[in-house]
């Protein structure tokens, strides 16, 4: 399993495998989600050497990124609403654990509940509330 919480800083080959690992992970989301091809960008911005940078799936009514921005809070997964793909801003930040990349049907009801984006959104988040 990866170590997500393993810092980037100054370690080119963590961040390679960080970068590389949370790509294959989203990738696995859109599948989960059933986000159809060409529904969606994904993105990968290693930055400068001291930080993570960012890997981003970018659909036309959600927007999640990967990153290691809250280590300390134990978060690194940001997941908001957006009007489009040209919608870097979007609806309200939500925050859940990068551990959570390890559970992919757990990422993507939050995803659901988030951003209502996924197959069968109101039907799933409905089962998982029960």
């Amino acid at each position: 399993m990866f170590d997500w919480n393993r810092s980037c800083s100054y370690d080119e080959q963590q961040k390679r495998r960080f970068h590389t690992t949370a790509r294959s992970r989203l990738k696995k989301l859109a599948a989960e989600l059933a986000l159809p091809q060409g529904s969606f960008d994904l993105r990968s911005n290693k930055a400068c050497i001291a930080v993570s940078g960012e890997i981003t799936l970018h659909h036309d009514r959600a927007y999640i990124q990967v990153g290691q921005f809250g280590l300390s809070s134990g978060h690194g997964i940001l997941i908001r609403t957006c009007k489009g793909r040209n919608d870097y801003t979007g609806g309200a930040n939500h925050f859940v654990a990068l551990g959570m990349l390890d559970d992919i049907p757990a990422l993507a009801a939050a995803v659901r509940a988030i951003t209502g984006v996924g197959r069968d959104a109101s039907r799933s988040f409905e089962r998982r509330a029960a």
